[in-house]
């Protein structure tokens, strides 16, 4: 079983983007479920969502806790959240960041990072900061877990397909092509 945690703040659409992911994993014919944090949330607070999926049926619902990657689709949320606790030795992070990873403050754990310019990106296409669609590309592209076709049939099948569907098309695509991917090398403690 494959699972993820995002992160994000209230308004930006992390309960979204799992539901969109959930829908484009089943659409390459995956079990998924997409499971919500719902509680004391308000616009601009932290939130996370949680997604898991596996070749067989899920029955498992609760929240994730050791995530085998963490998408956080907010450049900030990691000044008040520990994103990266409990994640799985060798795991992702997909983070929206402009700044080289090098600059990350970053854990033993993590021994892949995608970072994609999402903010700004998302300035261009929507003239606003709204990074889900461009962190979902950017997870396909560092993952390979889903393809960006199953993506992009996700959002042509979800709530988009009247009003902004043109946008997030374009967020997928742009977010996919222009995530840097950085496989790190962890030595093992001695």
């Amino acid at each position: 079983m494959y699972e993820v945690r995002l992160h994000g703040r209230g308004g930006q659409g992390a309960v979204l983007a799992a539901g969109i992911l959930a829908a484009a994993l089943v659409e390459e014919g995956k079990f998924a479920v997409a499971i919500p944090s719902f509680g004391f949330e308000r616009r601009g607070a932290p939130v996370a969502a949680f997604l898991r999926c596996d070749e067989r049926e899920i029955r498992r619902m609760t929240n994730i806790y050791t995530p085998d990657c963490v998408i956080c689709i907010d450049p900030t949320v990691s000044r008040s959240v520990d994103i990266l606790a409990g994640l799985k030795p060798g795991g992702a992070l997909i983070q929206t960041s402009n700044r080289p990873v090098e600059e990350l403050l970053l854990n033993e754990a993590v021994g892949t990072v995608g970072l994609c310019d999402a903010v700004r990106l998302a300035r261009e296409i929507f003239g606003r900061p709204i990074t889900n669609t461009l962190m979902l590309a950017a997870f396909a592209r560092a993952t390979g877990v889903v393809s960006l076709a199953a993506l992009q049939q996700a959002l042509r099948d979800s709530e988009f397909r009247d009003a902004g569907l043109s946008q997030n098309l374009l967020a997928l695509e742009r977010g996919y092509h222009e995530t840097t991917v950085h496989h790190l090398e962890r030595r093992a403690a001695a």
